[in-house]
């Protein structure tokens, strides 16, 4: 194979500097008419194609932007990175997806990549506690990075948020309006916001209108813990007659578990749901869920992140509202 062409090549053709051809190709140099007409001639004779990458490079930036999902698998953080690249793409921007596997230690390497300039920015997402301020301390001290979905506390970036509490508030209520008065959460791991937040919500709507808030189970955001805490609702409280779940991914887990264990959903047990993100209308029954706007979580990201690119260093913190969609896993009691 022959090598393609380079600027130097283009450059001894149309008998001027490389300088001047790639100042020219940049559209920072004006030349005569003839001199321009040398270099597109040259350019045309040896089908020259500039190298994109390159450009960028020497303009200070690559023109692509990063981010950092947990889990790619997840449909939640697969929904998000499509809304991403959906609205990079359309800004001319490409997209690095990067997978952390929830590590800390590839968290903070793709952020050491963008201060390298290997991205011109990042979209950043976690699922675990910062351990040490590790994050917090390599978050605020790169430039352009904006913060979804789960805090990173103690970092003076952009941020995007669901609006958690609104969330299962309107969770407790719809149990309370259908009859339940003695419910189970069940959250992810207990010192981050999102389980957090989703579990003062529920706590303080259910005891506040005099029902019994029967058990609280914090754990991980898997189906395998949802197939755990569903076995130990079962044998700690079974007298309880709903759950509310802070995710799809665990509440897979738990009803995998109830139809193991020969029950119907929505009849001997309810269930709602939080992130409405996978098949939850196609069970059978079909699951109520608090629906988080995953596209607009990314949208407003994605603004944010553009925003900080441009020079503005506001750090606002945006919360998004939920939607109940109520469906038939929640029975009515008389």
């Amino acid at each position: 194979m022959t090598k393609p062409p380079s600027l130097q090549d283009v450059a001894r053709a149309a008998k001027l500097s490389p300088a001047t051809v790639s100042r020219y190709l940049n559209g920072s140099l004006n030349l005569p008419q003839e001199t321009s007409d040398r270099i597109d001639a040259a350019i045309a004779a040896l089908n020259y194609r500039p190298n994109p990458h390159a450009r960028s490079l020497s303009r200070g930036r690559s023109d692509t932007i990063g981010l950092v999902v947990p889990d790619v698998a997840n449909p939640f953080f697969a929904k998000l990175a499509a809304a991403v690249e959906h609205h990079a793409g359309q800004a001319g921007l490409g997209l690095m997806l990067c997978s952390s596997v929830n590590r800390q230690s590839r968290e903070l390497d793709y952020i050491e990549r963008l201060r390298r300039n290997h991205v011109d920015g990042l979209l950043f997402t976690t699922n675990h506690q910062d351990e040490n301020q590790a994050l917090a301390r390599a978050i605020n001290a790169s430039r352009n990075i904006v913060v979804m979905d789960e805090d990173v506390e103690g970092t003076d970036v952009p941020k995007v948020f669901s609006d958690n509490i609104q969330g299962a508030q309107l969770a407790a209520r719809h149990f309370l309006e259908a009859g339940h008065r003695n419910v189970v959460y069940v959250g992810g791991p207990r010192n981050i916001m999102t389980s957090r937040e989703r579990a003062q919500g529920f706590t303080e709507a259910i005891e506040a209108s005099g029902a019994t808030l029967a058990g609280e189970l914090l754990g991980h955001y898997t189906a395998a813990y949802g197939r755990q805490a569903m076995a130990e609702i079962l044998e700690r409280f079974p007298k309880a007659t709903a759950i509310f779940v802070g995710s799809d991914e665990i509440t897979y887990g738990m009803v995998e578990e109830a139809k193991t264990r020969g029950l119907r959903l929505g009849e001997d047990i309810s269930i709602i749901t939080f992130d409405d993100v996978g098949p939850m209308a196609l069970f059978d029954p079909p699951v109520t869920a608090i629906r988080q706007s995953v596209d607009e979580i990314g949208r407003i990201g994605f603004e944010l992140l553009r925003k900080r690119m441009e020079g503005d260093m506001s750090a606002p913190r945006i919360r998004l509202p939920v939607t109940l969609m109520e469906r038939g896993s929640v029975k009515r009691l008389r």
